[in-house]
């Protein structure tokens, strides 16, 4: 027992052993973090709908397209150093992935002194911008500018713990993460419901939680001596590592800027119907988040498990995991739209007490379920995709599913239903596009996947001549 549970709190070397048993081990821990990571916005959502209103909670809703927008720098350098550091450490390159390592953390300093002072200065032009109801504006600004205060600490947890997950280890940030999301959710009651901060204190709840979280990661990260290096004199930018993550990056950064861009533009529609419906969207998109989850995890689990792979040269690997990773996944999102249609109304019921309002949130959480399993397969294969060294086309695929396919049918249908009753459109409609883009992404996914391209962009080419390090 001893043994298994030293085996576990390590980095876990994915090239050798069974597929699913290394595939269930890796992804078990890392589903668990990603749900309890959705707990940071759900504990805000939550509290603040609760103990202060609709209206605040339609607030704390608006937020998150322009807070996506402003990570995008942070998604892309996260997303290149993740492709590095699992291809070095399958390749068990030492030195590349110290220096790697150091960059990343230099890098996400950089980006972050950048947002802290670019997001105050460009929020409530965003937000007017977006047509935001004038009871949501304030607090919804608010919000924002207390996250950019603290935007380091966000920044460097989900950084270092990508770094870490990278390795194989899924334990540890998950750890991390439990520890600081039970202080967010009791920040969140005191501050807000004691203190009567309302959307404020959520904001710095979150704050000071995610810079707790990313202490631990960082110290987690200096102890593991056994596979890397971590000092002073390696965090610092190294030109070359630095353009091979901005050039595995970019493309993931502008998927997520294309991404937010759009959501921002659907966000505009979503305001044009109300605070009801802006509430019912943050309610949705909420549990949304929980039930994406399975296949985010799966995402990262492929990516990592690829990336290894690919760098020690096991292509057969690679294939047998990709499709053991599909059954794993649609079997888990089969199961979730089945707890959805059955348990739905009731998630709807913790956000808020507004009858009308749970109705209709689970009324558009239904129409949304059955996409789960489509997102499945296009996560998954994007993961493999990505792992290997190809961000260009889960990149492209993305820009054609948000801008050519939902952004454009969202603003048809609202035309196309609306009536005396309806004047601006039928408020289903946002969901529906949603449900169609996943579908249509699904097979757009699945169609490059089998055409191979993706096997020719590993950046690690003759693992044999690497310095091997105990794994």
């Amino acid at each position: 027992m001893r043994f298994s549970l030293k085996r576990l709190m390590t980095a876990q070397d994915m090239t050798e052993g069974s597929i699913w048993r290394k595939l269930t081990a890796f992804s078990v821990p890392l589903l668990i973090g990603n749900i309890v990571q959705q707990m940071y916005s759900a504990a805000d959502t939550i509290v603040v709908g609760r103990f202060v209103g609709d209206s605040a909670l339609a607030a704390v809703g608006a937020s998150f397209p322009i807070l996506n927008l402003l990570l995008i720098l942070f998604m892309g350098a996260a997303t290149g150093a993740g492709v590095m550091v699992s291809q070095y450490f399958g390749a068990k390159d030492r030195d590349q992935l110290s220096k790697t390592v150091g960059t990343t953390i230099t890098l996400m300093f950089i980006i972050s002194v950048m947002i802290m002072i670019i997001g105050p200065l460009i929020t409530r032009p965003l937000l007017r911008l977006l047509n935001t109801p004038e009871d949501v504006l304030d607090p919804c600004a608010d919000y924002l500018n207390i996250l950019f205060i603290g935007i380091a600490g966000i920044a460097y947890y989900n950084g270092i713990s990508g770094i870490l997950r990278s390795m194989g280890d899924s334990v540890m940030p998950l750890l991390f993460l439990c520890i600081t999301c039970a202080l967010n959710v009791a920040m969140d009651i005191w501050f807000v419901a004691g203190f009567g901060w309302g959307v404020a204190g959520a904001a710095w709840a979150t704050v000071i939680a995610q810079w707790i979280s990313s202490v631990l990661c960082f110290v987690r990260l200096a102890r593991m001596k056994d596979v890397l290096d971590v000092n002073w004199s390696l965090i610092r930018i190294n030109k070359h590592l630095t353009g091979q993550i901005t050039k595995l990056g970019l493309p993931a950064a502008f998927t997520q800027m294309i991404f937010s861009l759009s959501q921002i533009i659907v966000q505009s529609l979503v305001n044009s119907f109300g605070t009801i419906v802006i509430a019912c969207s943050t309610i949705v998109m909420r549990v949304d988040g929980f039930a994406m989850m399975p296949n985010f995890t799966f995402n990262m689990v492929m990516a990592t498990f690829v990336g290894q792979n690919v760098g020690a040269g096991k292509m057969e690997r690679v294939d047998m995991g990709t499709r053991s990773g599909l059954k794993m996944g649609l079997s888990v999102s089969t199961m979730l739209v089945a707890a959805i249609l059955i348990f739905g109304k009731s998630l709807m019921g913790v956000f808020t007490n507004t009858e009308e309002l749970i109705n209709m949130s689970y009324r558009m959480m239904c129409i949304l379920s059955f996409g789960y399993m489509s997102m499945a397969v296009t996560q998954i294969l994007s993961g493999t995709m990505r792992g290997a060294g190809d961000t260009m086309t889960p990149m492209w695929i993305s820009l054609i599913t948000a801008v050519i396919i939902r952004m454009p049918l969202a603003y048809l249908l609202a035309w196309l239903t609306r009536s005396e009753d309806y004047p601006v459109g039928r408020s289903e409609i946002i969901f529906i596009s949603l449900l169609a883009a996943w579908i249509l992404g699904a097979f757009i996914t699945l169609f490059f996947y089998r055409k191979g391209k993706w096997r020719e962009k590993g950046i690690v080419k003759h693992a044999s001549e690497t310095v091997a390090f105990d794994a």
